[in-house]
């Protein structure tokens, strides 16, 4: 026989929509970032430093497939 398990509204999960909307906004938050640093690091940071320049590119250039894999982050996990 089953048992009937009690579920609390704490453990209750966020409707999908809601779940979607913060992956979306993850997404583009982190894609925003990387065009940001690109832009500010070549046509403003350059001018001071090539060496940070060059650091925030590989910056902004790790920050895709970050943003890819959170707004792929599905419900399998």
């Amino acid at each position: 026989m089953r048992r009937h398990q009690r579920i609390t509204a704490t453990e209750v999960r966020a409707p999908q929509s809601e779940r979607l909307r913060r992956r979306k906004r993850w997404y583009f938050a982190l894609m925003g970032a990387c065009l940001a640093l690109i832009l500010l690091a070549w046509n403003v940071v350059r001018l001071w430093s090539s060496t940070a320049a060059v650091a925030m590119s590989v910056v902004a250039a790790l920050l895709p497939p970050i943003a890819v894999i959170i707004g792929n982050w599905g419900e399998d996990r």
